[in-house]
């Protein structure tokens, strides 16, 4: 078996004259010396988020699926159709149901 050496490493694709990406100033957009690539992006726009609500029964399931995976309890994917059926049920029982989740912790 041949050992791994610095040396080898001249027998590579790409010599020392050669680089595997292209020249600096190919790359479209390329950052010039000097200017600062790393910048902030603006905060989002309130008045430019969709209009959309949910469904309290969606809502009831997101929050159970979050309030099982913080009690370490992933849910699987055939937990789905049990999930659902939990969610259906009233908002007091969801809300108990994620309280004793929370204390389980």
């Amino acid at each position: 078996m041949a050992h791994w050496s610095n040396e080898t490493l001249g027998s590579c694709a790409f010599g020392a004259h050669e680089t595997a990406l292209p020249p600096e100033n190919s790359w479209p957009g390329a950052v010039q010396p000097g200017h600062d690539a790393d910048v902030f992006l603006p905060p989002p726009n309130p008045a430019h988020r969709l209009r959309y609500t949910l469904d309290p029964q969606d809502q009831r399931r997101l929050a159970l699926h979050a309030a099982l995976t913080a009690a370490g309890i992933p849910p699987m994917p055939e937990d789905r159709a049990a999930i659902d059926q939990i969610s259906a049920l009233p908002p007091a029982v969801n809300t108990v149901l994620q309280r004793w989740l929370h204390h389980a912790l």
